[in-house]
Order: C-alpha cells, then sequence, then structure tokens
C-alpha cells in the first residue's frame, strides 16, 4: 500500500474517504463537487482499490490524498485502509462511481449531533432515479435490510448503503475485518450492537457514472447475510 498527495493536510473536523476502482470517467468529478460542499480544508481520502484505468491519477490530479492498493483487493479492504488514513471528528463515506450526489453530504451533517454515531444515508428514504438499482438487487436489499432490523432490534432502511458519516473516534475503532461488500453492514451491525445511536437521512442515488460494478448479486448477498449473522450472534 501506497500513500501519495499533493500537499500536506492539517487537522480537520471532516474526513472524506471514497473508494474507487476503475472509476477513472467519474472520481474527478467526485472529488471536486464534493470539496466544493465540505470545503478545501476537509480531508480528501481515495482510496485507488488497484484500478488499471487511470483512476489514480485523475484523482491525484484534484489534489486529494491517495492511498494506493495493488492488486485489487476489495471494496472491504479498501475502506478499511482508507479509515487508517483519517483524522477528522466525522468521518464521511462517499462512492467513487457517481451514484451519490456529494449536495447532500450537508444533510448528513446536519443530523450528526453529538449524541449521534452515524448518520446513515438512506436511499429508500430518498429518491432513486431511473437506473440507479435493478430489480433483484433491490429485492434483495430490501430483504436483507428488513431481516437486519428485525435482529438488531432497530428500523433501518437501508442496511447497504455506502453514504454515510461516522463519528470518527468510533469508526476508527470498529476493529473491521470484512474484505468485499458486506462491509456496509458490518460497521451498521457493530454500532447497532453495541447500543450506538443510528439516524437515518434520506439521499438522492443516480444510476452509475461510468465504468461497472464488481457486485456480484448471490456471492456478495450470501457474504452479507453471513456477516449479519455473525454480527448478531457472535
Amino acid at each position: 500500500m501506497t500513500t501519495e498527495t499533493n500537499r500536506n493536510e492539517s487537522g480537520t473536523d471532516l474526513s472524506l474517504v471514497i473508494a474507487a476502482h476503475n472509476e477513472v470517467g467519474t472520481i474527478a468529478d467526485v472529488v471536486c463537487r464534493a470539496r466544493d460542499v465540505i470545503g478545501v480544508h476537509a480531508e480528501i481520502i481515495v482510496v485507488d482499490d488497484g484500478s488499471t484505468d487511470g483512476t489514480r491519477q485523475a484523482a491525484l490530479d484534484t489534489d486529494a490524498r491517495v492511498v494506493h492498493l495493488w492488486p485489487n483487493r476489495g471494496k472491504g479492504k479498501a475502506l478499511r485502509a482508507g479509515v487508517a488514513q483519517t483524522s477528522g471528528r466525522w468521518v464521511i463515506f462517499l462512492d467513487g462511481d457517481g451514484q451519490d450526489d456529494p449536495a447532500d453530504i450537508p444533510r448528513l451533517l446536519q443530523a450528526a449531533t453529538d449524541d449521534v454515531i452515524m448518520v446513515n444515508g438512506s436511499r429508500f428514504l430518498g429518491s432513486l432515479r431511473e437506473g440507479a438499482i435493478n430489480g433483484p438487487n433491490r429485492i434483495g436489499n430490501i430483504a436483507l435490510t428488513w431481516l437486519m432490523s428485525v435482529l438488531f432490534g432497530h428500523r433501518i432502511t437501508d442496511s447497504q448503503a455506502g453514504f454515510r458519516v461516522f463519528r470518527g473516534d468510533v469508526v476508527r475503532n470498529l476493529s473491521l475485518r470484512s474484505t468485499e461488500y458486506e462491509i456496509e453492514t458490518e460497521m451498521l451491525a457493530k454500532v447497532l450492537r453495541r447500543g450506538h445511536r443510528v439516524v437515518e437521512v434520506p439521499v438522492t442515488r443516480y444510476q452509475r457514472g461510468g465504468g461497472h460494478t464488481d457486485f456480484r448479486r448471490v456471492r456478495n448477498g450470501l457474504r452479507i447475510l453471513g456477516t449479519m449473522l455473525r454480527e448478531r450472534f457472535a
């Protein structure tokens, strides 16, 4: 793993972590739009997870800090590597494929009060634009979210949301172990199991701006289910 930056970052209240794998067509726009919202002094960390299409350089050109993983290691390992580099009081997670709207960040931060550990950006409370999610994935997400709500006794509407805000000291000490897309479920399950307060706010989800997803419905769905059960009963 290597970390590259075009400038020295000072302490900040906000850290933004973006995991990206072959997102050269969207990563610069995502970073620049996010910076417009959170300000030039916020810490922006892009984890280039083994990209082969120029994502790494495109991120560096935005003046973001880039953590380079090689070869591709999976979203879970990418987000864990990004979290390890953060120093902010609040850590924002945002996907690098253009599906999340950085303009929604202020809504998440407004809900991040002192008694809240995590703010979940719910696509199902908000708006799913055309092409944002296919039918089978939507059904699977709803089913897994329902099961998580039952298992952990806390109503959740989007357990696999990738757009969220965490209190920094908590997320840096969660002892995460996920390697793939189950990372969002593990994060949420750990804070719910500890009795921390989680709130949800509506966000808008768009169609991918380019590239393709590495998500495999059966494989990753089973990994998400297994993580949920492990975190509840282990």
